[in-house]
């Protein structure tokens, strides 16, 4: 006690807010664990479809015939080529997918994930590439291309059909002339172009 009798005052406890050092702080939340990233599989097919099209296209490009005269890169080297491009960007989408670092969306795309995959134009797609590729050996390369064009962009919309026609069978045109008539690669012109001595390969 103290000389006048007062009790003395007990001390200010650590945890005991005073009106010195004001209100006490709020609460901060735990961080969240992050989710681990999910794996999309819709990715791993796309990139388990490349890699098995670029080995097809290593294994059909063994069986091109190489004329005997053959004295540059030959019918084989661009498939070749393509085909490793192929199974070597493949191989590295499998990676990305399923270590999770795959492609993110960006905040800015118009993309509204809630539309389910329209799975009519997908099988319509691979109907154009499929009849294009029957279609080669029977109405040549111009042709074929311009039918694999015009289909595709038909079925994603473009209009009128005959521009989308014009435009394949244009670049089927030059294809051919750039790969079957200037390189030497065996690209069929076809039984309607057949006599056009600058488009056979």
């Amino acid at each position: 006690m103290s000389a006048d009798g007062a009790a003395p005052a007990a001390p200010d406890r650590p945890d005991t807010p005073t009106a010195e050092a004001g209100p006490p702080p709020p609460d901060v939340p735990e961080p969240v664990p992050a989710e681990p990233p999910r794996r999309r599989w819709g990715e791993l097919v796309l990139a388990l479809a490349t890699t098995a099209l670029g080995a097809y296209v290593l294994v059909a490009a063994g069986s091109i015939i190489v004329p005997g005269s053959t004295n540059t890169l030959g019918p084989r080297a661009f498939p070749y080529l393509v085909g490793g491009m192929l199974v070597a960007a493949g191989l590295v989408l499998v990676a990305l997918v399923l270590t999770g670092r795959g492609g993110q969306e960006e905040g800015g795309e118009d993309v509204d994930p809630t539309i389910r995959t329209d799975w009519l134009t997908v099988a319509l797609l691979a109907v154009v590439l499929v009849v294009h590729v029957f279609a080669i050996n029977v109405v040549g390369w111009p042709f074929a291309a311009a039918l694999l064009f015009a289909g595709a962009a038909v079925v994603l919309g473009a209009r009128p059909w005959w521009r989308a026609a014009l435009v394949g069978l244009v670049l089927g045109l030059v294809i051919q002339v750039i790969f079957g008539g200037m390189l030497g690669l065996s690209l069929p012109a076809g039984p309607l172009l057949e006599g056009v001595s600058f488009l056979r390969g």
